[in-house]
């Protein structure tokens, strides 16, 4: 690269770049290498795992995306500095380069070591994951990473922005409908408009309309693929509050433990904008941040996570809990926590699946906050989930409509929600109302919504619909084998007990709380019945099962 005589370090207004104390260096000196760079030193590379962390002493290292093809800095940085993003902790590969500026010295860390000293270090820990965390968004906001080529109006499309999104992936989205010279690069390459939407990796890697798996191992994800046959002592089946919770005290107690999820991890707190309620953080945290947190914490203890990953199938066999998943391959568990956790339900109108793959949403995070950029929309729904959408989607939209059925806002919503909302000037609340159509073309155009009480109709410009009307449980899955209540919850403790289903435990105690009507399986967070549908509350749940769990291996069943 070309630098320039004098090259200056980059600002930190945002806390991205903290420097460490002498103190924090002297602890991480014995564990590396103090070592001399020289300028054009490649560190670490775009689109592999990083597995030394580097802090500099003397010199300056430039972060670099598309290094040595089309080479953007995005940030210089010197003595006292620390290098890396969050790739460093998760052990997934990396979305920019760090190239030496200036001839220097780093202290070059294995990663591995890093992990381990951070662990015992809760100082040192929480300033690295900080600023990671703030890099990884940073590096989202950028555009850095892989590039996904595709139409808006394509479903395909949407779910790989989705799932990257989900999974706060640095990416960059291109579309076909707006950019010409996409569509004729794409043209130069052979590809057909059936074969979209494209993902580029590196300037080299092509994937045409892959499945999410298939992104996820091009992109290097850290999910190994699960073999034909897989034991552990611990299968925790859906990776949100609950489950997170469940393989954090696993993990840190002993036992081999897996962690599935279809999707990403956070499971459906993990699509919340802010999360203002939870016990420990007074200015609220988002979903994504606090699943990244606690996959980092359960990573620390051993917990293996294999993300995307469905469970189709359960069958009990004398103790051994077989789930099938849905690339291939069984895992047999001596003990299973099932948090799969719900799914949003649909509203009840003709043609709304005519729109689901453009304009209609169940989730408010940044990306579909970026798909509605000053648009006019429409948020469905009465609950904490419709009012925090609301006001997330607010700081974006050029207005929103939040409509509810009921005669009053703060039936179902906490109180200090409904106040924000009542006093957030875009939001338009509008009570006792209900869609009754969509209309548009390849997009929303406007919903036509009636009056509960008085039966009048009136048009609403809406370019999305983002809809929170409560959920159902994601058991489907589990066949026969568990007792489920009428709703499809799954059936625990005593309520299991009394199921009159074949196989419960019977003996005195049993099954145990949060022991479903399988011996050794049980249930955790929003997919039990009688749960209380709160973050919080799944987390304890994930943290009882695993408690439940060694009574039961300790009783020999």
């Amino acid at each position: 690269m070309r630098w320039p005589p004098e090259l200056c370090e980059t600002p930190d207004p945002q806390g991205a770049y903290p420097r460490l104390s002498d103190a924090q260096l002297q602890a991480l000196a014995p564990h590396g290498e103090r070592r001399r760079v020289h300028q054009d030193e490649v560190l670490y590379a775009e689109g592999l795992p990083c597995a030394e962390f580097f802090t500099v002493l003397a010199g300056k290292v430039a972060t670099v995306e598309g290094f040595g093809v089309d080479d953007q800095v995005i940030g210089v940085h010197g003595a006292g500095r620390f290098l890396g993003e969050l790739n460093v902790l998760t052990g997934q590969v990396g979305f920019v380069t760090g190239v030496v500026a200036e001839d220097g010295e780093v202290l070059a860390v294995p990663a591995d070591a890093l992990r381990r000293l951070v662990a015992g270090d809760p100082e040192l820990g929480d300033l690295i994951l900080r600023a990671y965390l703030i890099r990884r968004t940073m590096l989202i906001g950028l555009g850095a990473g892989f590039r996904v080529i595709g139409s808006r109006f394509s479903a395909d499309s949407r779910r790989l922005r989705e799932f990257a999104a989900r999974n706060r992936l640095p990416h960059r989205w291109i579309d076909l409908e707006q950019d010409q010279e996409a569509e004729r690069f794409l043209r130069s390459m052979g590809v057909t408009p059936e074969e979209t939407p494209v993902v580029i990796w590196r300037g080299e890697t092509v994937l045409r309309n892959p499945s999410n798996a298939e992104l996820a191992r091009a992109i290097g994800l850290p999910a190994p693929q699960v073999q034909k046959e897989t034991h552990c002592d611990l299968l925790v089946i859906g990776a949100g509050p609950a489950g997170l919770a469940a393989a954090v005290y696993g993990a840190s107690e002993g036992l081999a433990t897996m962690v599935l999820d279809n999707v990403a991890t956070g499971g459906q707190a993990g699509t919340s904008s802010r999360i203002e309620n939870y016990l420990g953080f007074p200015s609220g945290i988002s979903g994504g941040e606090l699943a990244e947190r606690a996959a980092i914490q359960a990573g620390k203890f051993g917990a293996r996570f294999h993300v995307p990953a469905q469970a189709c199938g359960l069958h009990l066999n004398a103790g051994d809990h077989i789930v099938t998943v849905g690339e291939g391959g069984t895992i047999h568990a001596r003990t299973l926590i099932i948090a799969t956790g719900v799914r949003y339900r649909r509203l009840d109108v003709g043609n709304l699946e005519r729109f689901e793959p453009t304009s209609v949403y169940y989730a408010a995070t940044m990306f579909e906050a970026q798909m509605c950029e000053r648009d006019p929309i429409v948020v469905v729904g009465g609950g904490n989930s419709a009012g925090q959408a609301a006001l997330f989607l607010a700081r974006h939209a050029a207005r929103v409509r939040l409509l509810v059925r009921d005669e009053s806002l703060s039936r179902n919503m906490s109180r200090y929600l409904a106040v924000e909302i009542e006093r957030h000037p875009r939001i338009q609340i509008m009570l006792n109302t209900e869609v009754r159509e969509l209309i548009g073309e390849e997009r929303l155009t406007a919903v036509i919504a009636e009056n509960n009480r008085t039966g009048e109709r009136f048009t609403i410009e809406a370019r999305a619909l983002f809809i929170f009307i409560g959920a159902e449980p994601y058991t489907t899955w589990l066949a026969d084998e568990i007792a489920l209540d009428p709703r499809g919850y799954i059936l625990t403790g005593a309520d299991a007990g009394r199921s009159g289903k074949e196989g419960v435990p019977d003996s005195v105690g049993r099954p145990f709380p949060l022991e479903t009507s399988g011996a050794g399986v049980f249930a955790a967070g929003d997919v039990r019945s009688g749960s209380v549908k709160r973050v919080a509350a799944a987390v304890g749940e994930g943290a009882m099962a695993v408690r439940l769990i060694h009574e039961y291996l300790q009783a020999g069943e």
